[in-house]
């Protein structure tokens, strides 16, 4: 069985021009860069100063790991569970892991649904 564990704070999804005020003391953080942007993913009491945009007001739970690269389509049948029951997310994948945020009033319906479907939490 697949086991969800529930992040214990709250997230903000930022676009940021340098990263030099990342925030990397933090237990939670994720940053990406593409040739369009650096985004960084943090919790809301470590937003940098500066940011060129964020948006706040997310959770997360991660599908507890570390997974081996051969499995295929968890994402896929979490995401589906949660966009069939009308909840968007943000994903994030990490090298033992992934994670699943969602809209903080969002979060007990997500993990209501995933439990109905046979997901521990």
């Amino acid at each position: 069985m697949i086991r969800l564990e529930k992040l214990p704070y709250e997230l903000t999804v930022c676009k940021i021009s340098s990263t030099a005020d990342i925030p990397l003391g933090t237990d939670f953080f994720f940053f990406g860069k593409t040739d369009e942007e650096l985004s960084l993913v943090c919790e809301t009491s470590a937003v940098p100063a500066r940011t060129d945009a964020r948006e706040d007001g997310w959770r997360g739970f991660r599908i507890a790991g570390p997974l081996d690269f051969s499995l295929i389509g968890i994402l896929s049948k979490l995401t589906g569970i949660l966009a069939d029951n009308g909840i968007g997310i943000f994903a994030v994948s990490t090298y033992n892991t992934d994670y699943i945020l969602v809209k903080a009033g969002d979060l007990d319906k997500a993990l209501s649904v995933l439990a109905q479907a046979g997901y521990g939490i």
